[in-house]
């Protein structure tokens, strides 16, 4: 779209605000800001609760999985060690549930910049904020969790160390990886919901590919074994991701140029 075209645009709906509901302060904006986020600490102590009330049997849960199988020992080593591992293992549930209604809330944040088709094409994403949380999640732990666990083992084996598991520290080491996973395998709905509030497109993220692959392998790296194989397993899917996003920030992208053109056509037609 040309700048003289951007400035029609923005005259006609800058003037449609106007004279229907006034422009927003900067003061309006920080007040529905701070009300969207006390929204979603609302909810998140709601599921922090729920959390607790389902933390004891994840705990169960977790350690009758591989790579534990139900044969580990963990040990505590402070007094508070149970009750910060309940904490946590709630704390990361909560987060679970809450990522989508966060989704919604920045939706409904951003919603009266949008166009109707706009807001029609962004609140499409925030049911599948869900789904790509817990597909993270699920590869995080039941894959790159049991290859760091096992790597780590083999070289505890190799130095003749005698292995006892400390259960913050067994925990730790689970959240350092599912959960920046977890939070990556957002991205494709990220790039999405900012391309369709117009605040990328999938020429910026083409430019910032050697960047965002750099970053992925950084991250990759940094949450894996220090073993070629375990960095490659997680690197490559991160990258795919990106590569998605890219392709699915094209699909938003191209239609909103079709939008744009029709309603160009629309307004000097008008003129």
């Amino acid at each position: 779209m040309s700048l003289e075209s951007q400035a029609k645009r923005l005259g006609s709906v800058t003037g449609k605000l106007a004279s229907k509901e006034g422009l927003m302060s900067l003061v309006e904006h920080l007040t529905e800001l701070r009300r969207r986020v006390i929204y979603i600490l609302i909810v998140l102590l709601l599921t922090l609760v729920g959390g607790m009330v389902i933390a004891k049997p994840t705990y169960q849960f977790l350690l009758n999985q591989p790579p534990a199988n139900g044969m580990l020992v963990l040990h505590t080593f402070s007094f508070w060690d149970g009750i910060g591992i309940y904490m946590q293992i709630a704390l990361v549930l909560a987060m679970v549930v809450t990522i989508p209604f966060i989704v919604f809330q920045l939706w409904l944040f951003v919603k009266p910049a949008l166009h109707p088709h706009e807001q029609r094409s962004s609140v499409k994403y925030v049911p599948f904020a869900l789904g790509m949380a817990l597909l993270g999640l699920s590869f995080a732990y039941f894959v790159v969790f049991p290859l760091a666990f096992g790597f780590t083992r083999m070289v505890s084996r190799n130095l003749g160390l005698e292995e006892t598991f400390g259960v913050v520290q067994y925990f730790d080491f689970l959240f350092s990886i599912i959960i920046p996973i977890t939070l990556l395998f957002e991205l494709p709905l990220l790039i999405m919901f900012l391309t369709a509030i117009r605040i990328l497109n999938p020429i910026r993220l083409k430019k910032m590919r050697k960047l965002a692959y750099f970053t992925m392998s950084v991250v990759g790296v940094l949450i894996t074994p220090p073993d070629f194989i375990s960095d490659i397993i997680v690197i490559i899917p991160l990258i795919v991701l990106y590569e998605i996003s890219v392709w699915m920030s094209g699909k938003v992208y191209k239609k909103q140029l079709e939008s744009d053109a029709k309603w160009n056509e629309e307004f000097d037609g008008k003129q």
